[in-house]
């Protein structure tokens, strides 16, 4: 019996040491070392590259309408039968509409995550003329600007293009 439990107390003490110390330890370092970036929350000056913020006004560009709560992930689950997704979308390109952006699906529907900090080149397109309009500044000025923030297909083939909202903006602040 004292051997059995002595031989429990071992390997007890050895998985406690591999699982639960080195193995995290080695994923932590694997993770700084790798992608470090990532790992730390991809923090830039206004906020993390993952997580979409609010943008108020129209001389910045607008990400999807989540709620912008990172602590409350998640989709709402409407369907396409949903009266409330009907009057949230009606709202929603009311207000497109008023700040002379076409709307897209992107800029009036949630995003499945409710985070999302990216949106489509189409959406981001359909917010030119209003920001550079709201901005004072030439219209081909903010369209390369947007051009030059469009990421690629992850690997060349996974995904869609995107553009970063967060960065596009933090870019916008920078032109004079």
């Amino acid at each position: 019996m004292l051997l059995h439990l002595r031989r429990s107390a071992i390997i007890t003490v050895i998985f406690f040491a591999v699982l639960g110390l080195l193995y995290p330890l080695a994923e932590t370092a694997i993770g700084q070392l790798a992608f470090s970036h990532q790992a730390n929350g991809s923090l830039t000056r206004y906020g993390s590259t993952l997580v979409g913020q609010k943008w108020s006004g129209p001389k910045w560009f607008h990400g999807r309408p989540d709620g912008y709560n990172p602590m409350s992930t998640g989709g709402t689950n409407l369907g396409p039968r949903s009266h409330t997704l009907e009057t949230d979308v009606a709202k929603q390109v009311a207000t497109l509409e008023k700040d002379g952006i076409a709307p897209t699906s992107g800029l009036v529907t949630t995003s499945g995550s409710g985070v999302d900090p990216d949106i489509s080149p189409a959406a981001a397109y359909a917010q030119v003329d209003a920001v550079a309009t709201a901005r004072g500044l030439p219209t081909s000025q903010i369209r390369q600007l947007v051009t030059s923030h469009i990421s690629g297909a992850q690997f060349g083939f996974l995904g869609s293009p995107y553009v970063n909202v967060l960065l596009l903006n933090e870019a916008l602040s920078a032109l004079k």
